[in-house]
């Protein structure tokens, strides 16, 4: 078969995975080598629905012993099959680095045989693009569940980034749609590398010398919307996957409905709006200390669609609102809908300087079409309605019609004559109210 037709089947066959971000690795470069692993070297791609392509994704072969219900390289499936050798996909990632179609390389597979025949297969392509071919860049490989811990140690210095995707959130949906795959064998292999990624930091306080195991970390994947698990159940398996693996991130896939099976739900669409809530909500849990028991809980499972999971939170936690600006702090300003980790920030250096009025939040970009219901500035309270939960959702949901959103607003129909001002930059704004240059 032409390498360009299988480079055609194998990274069609990898599109459905979506853990492949690439970003912070400190690697060092070799000297007469090709590429650069800096973090400011690596450049990204975003397709329409959010996905990185700026790494050349592939699978290193498609031919798969698994038979899991919902991926369409199944062993019972009718698809065409390839296998790229080693030296194939040096040559590939080498001649699509010096063409500039990409900055790094993404590499996973489908388990050809056995756990350990297959990763050592990955090991031999890694070491080789390192060693023979003197590549610098970015690479992100897949670690395969149940394969000997000796060989993911090994590949863990040669590459950037290991990930492997836990697939389903709960061990009733493994048995019911992968039965070939334990929860057990999945966890192991992640737990090893948590404590080698420590064990190496702590080598290289020690000694700049000490080698380098995954710089970049550690991430892993769910598929949402293939079983009936709720939000709740996956958030607080990625809540504990952080914690105590400490994961750089879980990535969420909308279940694609490629194969039809009578444990799979019967899904025209993948449920991307549900993907896009557990990516705000995950991002709470990141960086806004937020935790999942607030979030969701039993009697409150999903997420809303028409509601953010942050406004959905304080719509359902009005008692801790409204929130004075020029008085609270860091913490309580980040659970404002509309008020971010930047424009917290802003807040906190401003304010420094005099009282904020609600025209300074605008300029530093606080967005107001939310956070006006849960503030006040000086006392005073800029809401349009009274704090009550039934009054404050229809204003805030996202589907509402665009008459109502224009209303609510306050928008006006421009004349031919209308002055628009041009706008001024967060940080410019920021200036001007501190007198700080």
């Amino acid at each position: 078969m032409d390498i360009m037709d299988k480079l055609k089947i194998l990274a069609d066959a990898a599109k459905y995975d979506v853990s492949c971000s690439s970003s912070g690795s400190r690697r060092t470069n070799k000297p007469g080598g090709l590429g650069n692993s800096a973090p400011s070297g690596i450049c990204h791609s975003w397709s329409d629905d959010g996905r990185c392509i700026s790494l050349l994704k592939i699978l290193q072969t498609n031919y798969c012993v698994y038979n899991c219900s919902y991926c369409v390289n199944r062993v019972s499936n009718d698809v065409p099959r390839a296998f790229l050798s080693p030296d194939e996909i040096c040559d590939l990632t080498m001649n699509f680095y010096r063409r500039n179609y990409i900055e790094g390389l993404f590499l996973s597979t489908a388990i050809s045989s056995n756990p350990d025949q297959t990763m050592e297969m990955l090991l031999q392509t890694v070491m080789k693009i390192r060693e023979e071919h003197c590549f610098n860049g970015y690479i992100h490989l897949k670690a395969i569940p149940g394969a000997d811990n000796r060989l993911i140690e090994a590949a863990g210095k040669y590459v950037d980034r290991m990930s492997i995707n836990m697939e389903l959130p709960s061990e009733q949906g493994l048995r019911l749609l992968a039965p070939q795959k334990k929860r057990a064998a999945i966890v192991k292999p992640m737990s090893f590398m948590s404590t080698q990624i420590t064990a190496q930091q702590e080598e290289r306080r020690k000694s700049r010398k000490a080698p380098l195991f995954l710089p970049a970390g550690q991430t892993t994947q769910m598929i949402v919307g293939a079983t009936p698990d709720h939000d709740w159940d996956i958030l607080k398996l990625s809540e504990k996957m952080y914690r105590q693996f400490h994961l750089k991130r879980v990535y969420y896939s909308a279940y694609v409905p490629v194969a039809r099976n009578p444990n799979l739900p019967d899904l025209t669409k993948p449920p991307l709006l549900r993907e896009h809530r557990l990516y705000q909500a995950d991002w709470l849990l990141r960086f806004y200390g937020f935790n999942a028991q607030e979030l969701l809980n039993e009697t409150h499972p999903n997420f809303a669609e028409d509601y953010d999971p942050k406004t959905d939170w304080a719509l359902r936690n009005l008692h801790y609102f409204p929130v004075e600006v020029n008085r609270a702090d860091y913490e309580m300003l980040l659970r404002v809908p509309g008020i971010g980790v930047k424009s917290a920030k802003r807040i906190l250096t401003a304010r420094r300087m005099h009282s904020l009025r609600i025209e300074d939040l605008k300029l530093i970009g606080i967005v107001l079409k939310r956070a006006q219901y849960f503030i006040t500035c000086g006392g005073k309270y800029s809401g349009q309605t009274a704090m009550e939960e039934y009054l404050l959702r229809p204003r805030l949901a996202l589907s509402q019609p665009k008459s109502k959103q224009a209303e609510n607003r306050g928008c006006e129909q421009l004349s031919l004559f209308s002055f628009l001002p041009e706008p001024v930059s967060p940080e410019i704004a920021l200036s001007s109210i501190t007198g700080e240059f």
